[in-house]
């Protein structure tokens, strides 16, 4: 991840006149030039966005894996794309053609690029907007973290390398953790 050479911060207003691009967050500002995920990357988030669209109702739960800018806040603006997302589909704000809302389940597949710090930032935002549960995949250990959101604070709710995945808000999809992970 690289900011933009001469980094100037950018306003919302700003941002919205620019053109679409892949491969960016906006972090209080600061544009953020990412690379493309790898290839075993974008593998698990495909076989887990599979997983989840087949035993999701069409009508209620809406599953992402394409970027899309989740705002996280206007001022200092800040916008993520987060690896997979799943809403309720009710609760889907659109604004200015962004997403103004907490999706009920975030994904982030780590890199090995992923540094501590980064990796923090990320959590904050996603629980400074109430996204209630958070999986963070780790592909080499082969492992998900599984996040709650209680009391305001993201909080470990165990470490997992086998078994069933249920997403809390969504007592009906089940994910066999095996299926995830690229031959």
């Amino acid at each position: 991840m690289a900011s933009l050479p001469n980094a100037k911060t950018v306003t919302y207003e700003e941002w919205l006149g620019m053109p679409e691009t892949r491969g960016e967050e906006v972090v209080n500002g600061e544009i953020r030039i990412m690379p493309p995920p790898k290839w075993k990357h974008s593998r698990i988030v495909q076989r887990l966005y599979d997983l989840l669209r087949s035993q999701a109702n069409e009508r209620e739960i809406t599953v992402v894996i394409a970027e899309f800018g989740l705002v996280i806040r206007r001022y200092p603006l800040t916008s993520r794309t987060p690896d997979l997302a799943v809403f309720q589909t009710s609760t889907i704000v659109e604004r200015d053609g962004y997403i103004h809302s907490a999706p009920q389940l975030v994904v982030e597949v780590l890199s090995p690029a992923n540094i501590r710090w980064k990796r923090e930032e990320k959590l904050a935002e996603y629980t400074s907007i109430g996204v209630p549960e958070v999986w963070v995949i780790h592909p080499e250990a082969r492992r998900i973290e599984v996040l709650y959101l209680e009391n305001g604070q993201l909080g470990d709710r165990g470490v997992l390398s086998e078994g069933v995945l249920q997403p809390r808000l969504f007592p009906n999809v089940q994910v066999d953790i095996a299926q995830i992970w690229p031959a």
